[in-house]
């Protein structure tokens, strides 16, 4: 060991003398470090060069003819122009039928308060049995409250067709009948509550104008008499209501709604005998359903719109003419009931005013909450509440 280390210590010196003396060597060094700094900086300038390029490229359009970078990462497609604005949210209106086709399933509540003439035209209820074996209820009621549950379930194949079908139940409390006025006055019955099935309903809808801004919509909506019509619960006759239905968003927040429609009934009931009226001469042989003729405009405005949450208020002027028929008329003296069985329902107008708001929740759920008011003194009813739940799909 002692050795080995003798002649390293002898020989380190003198191979560094050497080099200092061979002027080659450091040259060699040096070019080599030169190389490597002039290679660095090459590599430096191609990378400037390919991110100038490549940003070139990003901000002018690619040359189809030139060759396809195997490995090449296609770009983002941008946002064109004049894309359509977001779809329509649905309808606002609760008391309007809805002019936007979609798949929805909706459950309503209603709570109707006094009715004075639940048989005017067959249209509620049918014509009361009385001593004339009417098919309706055995008393005549001229004070009603009530109450409907609907479930309705509607499926659109496309944005302008939809089919739909409406199951409704319900419930009817009479406050007022010609038997509780007077005990001595016939038929001797008194008020009767019932509840259960009513008349089902069906139909389509066909959108002529379907767009992100407005709806033009022919529906067609068929009645079956499925109801109990002895206990008010239905009008013992069929109905067909074809109704022409409008929507338009005139801004991002504000919407009109809009419905004009006709109910016309097919068969009915017949006018007792002797039918007595009010206009002389009035035929006999005139039906108690008649056609009923409604109408109804509703604008809304998204009062608060979140990610997740809107509140949209929503006024609604809604009404009715009813062409021809008869009613049970206890108005103004209950005591007229027995003595204008048979009177005419014709040109008899009412209209409504209805307030609500409509909570959209998420892109699917609603809720409404509304209610109605009489404006003229002819009535379905004077006051109504109603509940809504709608889901779309």
């Amino acid at each position: 060991m002692k050795r080995a280390a003798l002649v390293l210590a002898t020989l380190l010196p003198m191979a560094l003398a050497a080099q200092d003396k061979d002027p080659g060597s450091a040259a060699n060094q040096s070019g080599t470090t030169a190389a490597v700094q002039a290679k660095v900086s090459v590599s430096a300038d191609e990378a400037a060069s390919a991110r100038t390029e490549m940003n070139a490229g990003l901000l002018s359009d690619p040359d189809p003819s030139a060759p396809q970078q195997p490995n090449a990462k296609p770009s983002q497609p941008t946002k064109p122009r004049g894309e359509r604005t977001p779809k329509i949210p649905g309808s606002m209106v609760g008391y309007i039928d809805d002019a936007i086709i979609g798949s929805q399933v909706r459950i309503r509540f209603d709570a109707g308060f006094h009715d004075n003439a639940p048989d005017r035209a067959e249209f509620f209820y049918a014509r009361y049995n009385g001593l004339n074996n009417g098919p309706g209820p055995q008393s005549v009621v001229a004070d009603l409250n009530f109450q409907q549950l609907y479930l309705l379930a509607e499926y659109a194949p496309s944005k302008r067709f939809s089919f739909f079908a409406e199951v409704p139940v319900r419930w009817i409390q009479p406050q007022l009948t010609v038997a509780n006025v007077d005990p001595n006055l016939v038929p001797p019955f008194a008020n009767v509550n019932s509840a259960g099935l009513s008349d089902l309903a069906a139909g389509f809808k066909l959108a002529a104008v379907a767009s992100s801004n407005q709806y033009l919509t022919f529906q067609f909506q068929a009645y079956f008499p499925s109801g109990n019509a002895s206990t008010g619960l239905g009008t013992n006759h069929y109905s067909v209501e074809p109704v022409v239905l409008y929507y338009r968003r005139l801004s991002d927040r504000v919407a009109l709604e809009a419905q004009v429609g006709d109910s016309h009934p097919i068969g009915g009931s017949s006018c007792p005998e002797p039918c007595n009226t009010i206009e002389v001469g009035a035929p006999n042989s005139q039906g108690f359903a008649g056609d009923v003729f409604f109408y109804g405009v509703g604008p809304s405005y998204v009062l608060y719109r979140g990610e997740s949450l809107r509140i949209v208020p929503v006024i609604e002027l809604v009404g009715w003419r009813v062409l021809g028929g008869l009613q049970t008329n206890c108005v103004p003296s209950v005591l007229d009931c027995l003595n204008q069985e048979g009177a005419s329902a014709d040109g008899t107008n009412i209209i409504n005013l209805k307030v609500g708001a409509r909570t959209m929740l998420g892109a699917h759920s609603s809720f409404y909450i509304g209610y109605g008011h009489q404006l003229t003194h002819a009535v379905w009813y004077k006051e109504i509440v109603r509940a809504e739940y709608r889901y779309s799909f």
